[in-house]
Order: C-alpha cells, then sequence, then structure tokens
C-alpha cells in the first residue's frame, strides 16, 4: 500500500474539519469496501479519517413512530437491540442475513448506505420504509439519496449521522444470498405503513441499483397477501445480468422474494 495519513476524530466538528484541510481525504466506516480497494491500489487517498470512535454516531432509540438507528452503529449491536427488535423486527431480521459474522462486528449503516453497493441490504429497507437520511448539514428523504449505481446525493465531506425509520404496521425482508459473497443475489423489503400504503423495494437485481417495485405495490395494496402476486409479471427491463443469473431469472427472483417476505410479514 501507499502512504496514507490515519486519523481517529472523537467529534463530528473534528471529522469535517479533517476533511475541509487534507488535499484529498476519505472517511472510514466499518472498511469492508474502502479498505480492500485501497489494497488494490484503486483508491489513494492522502487522509483516512475514521468516524467509528465518535460517540454522538453511535446508538439505537425509539422515539415516537420511528426507530433510529445512529450511522455508526455496527451490525453487531442492532442485532442484539431489544429496541429495534420491538420496533422493527423485519430490520434485526435482515441484518442477521447480512454478510457473516466478521462483516456484521465491523460493518455499519452508515457505511453500507453511503457506499450504496446495488447488492447491498439496507438500501433496500431505507426505501421501503420511506426512512430519512440525517447528516452532519441537512435531512434526505430515502427517495432522494439514492441516485444509481454507487452514487448517493451525499456532498464532498458530508457525514451521515443517522437514520429514522418509520415504524410500519407490517414489514418483512427476504433474501436469496450468493453463496460466496453473501450479497443479495436479489432481495425484497416489503412494508406496509400504519396508513395503510404499501411500499416494495428490491437490491441485487436492478443494475441502477436499489429500486421500487410499483407492479408488486399495485397489487399489495388490494390484496395484501403471497397469492396476490401470482399473476404479476415483473419486467427485466435493466435489470443485471452476469454468470450469477439472467435479467429474467432476477425479474423472477424479485416476484419470488416478494411472495416470502409477505407471508412473513403476516
Amino acid at each position: 500500500m501507499y502512504e496514507t495519513i490515519y486519523h481517529r476524530p472523537t467529534s463530528l466538528a473534528d471529522a469535517a474539519a479533517l476533511f475541509a484541510k487534507a488535499g484529498d481525504a476519505t472517511y472510514l466506516a466499518g472498511g469492508h469496501t474502502l479498505i480492500p480497494v485501497m489494497k488494490q491500489r484503486l483508491a489513494a487517498p492522502s487522509d483516512v479519517i475514521d468516524l467509528g470512535r465518535i460517540k454522538d454516531l453511535i446508538g439505537i432509540e425509539v422515539t415516537g413512530d420511528a426507530l433510529i438507528i445512529k450511522a455508526a452503529t455496527t451490525y453487531y449491536d442492532i442485532t442484539q437491540s431489544a429496541e429495534a427488535k420491538r420496533a422493527i423486527p423485519a430490520i434485526v431480521h435482515l441484518t442477521t442475513v447480512l454478510g457473516d459474522p466478521a462483516v456484521r462486528y465491523r460493518g455499519t449503516i452508515g457505511g453500507s448506505l453511503a457506499n450504496n453497493d446495488p447488492a447491498a441490504d439496507y438500501p433496500a429497507a431505507v426505501l421501503a420504509l420511506d426512512a430519512t437520511i440525517t447528516t452532519n448539514t441537512r435531512e434526505i428523504k430515502a427517495a432522494d439519496f439514492f441516485q444509481g449505481l454507487m452514487s448517493t446525493a451525499l456532498q464532498p465531506g458530508e457525514i451521515i449521522t443517522a437514520v429514522s425509520f418509520p415504524i410500519p404496521a407490517k414489514a418483512a425482508y427476504s433474501k436469496m444470498r450468493h453463496p460466496a459473497s453473501r450479497f443479495a443475489l436479489t432481495a425484497v423489503f416489503v412494508a406496509k405503513t400504519k396508513s395503510g400504503e404499501v411500499r416494495v423495494a428490491a437490491t441485487g437485481a436492478s443494475s441502477s441499483g436499489v429500486m421500487r417495485v410499483p407492479a408488486i405495490e399495485q397489487a399489495l395494496t388490494a390484496n395484501w397477501s403471497a397469492s396476490a402476486l401470482d399473476g404479476i409479471t415483473v419486467s427485466s427491463d435493466g435489470l443485471m445480468e452476469d454468470i450469477h443469473g439472467s435479467a429474467a431469472y432476477r425479474a423472477n427472483l424479485i416476484k419470488v422474494m416478494a411472495q416470502r417476505a409477505v407471508a412473513d410479514a403476516g
């Protein structure tokens, strides 16, 4: 590896100040993408600013009708949270099928969202639950946050501080895992709000990243049941195609995973 300067700030203000004065800095969350990319010399930041020790970025709470998960909270802490289990069990289930134990001990929700990998799990939950991403400068709605493959609305130097998930009436996540990486070959998060709105998001399928699935949303709005999707056909337009599955295969997986998720949600 090449030379880089490692920083471990203890406050958001310090982290932002370090980024502003560095030549070509990057933030470090769990490091599951950044570190391998640096080892392969595909990225060469002058400074690496570790956000993992900032206490204001760690914690889980339920406030009113929302589950709030701070950005540097690890996946492991989410799986152990009684508050998260009571508020949105589907979030905890999603986290338990994410990666492996080593990934869950180090990975963070903020790092996942900032990276926006097209096969990551949390983007599906954020989009389906219409969550709000809070940064050190503003609030961003889920629909505005994800802007295509590995791209988000974050500006240079902006730090995700927390994610606020509205607590749904029903929700579930079903995932077809890649056997090696544990990323989603295709996965679907379904949610029904307390007002009756149905939102469905798929990850691991679209070449543009996480996506809503209007055909399934419409069918479930009329009839919240797995059987309501029997006659639905999901378009394969714009879906990924690789050695692991064709676009048509992923289109069918979206339907199947949605049916399983609805059955799990009850």
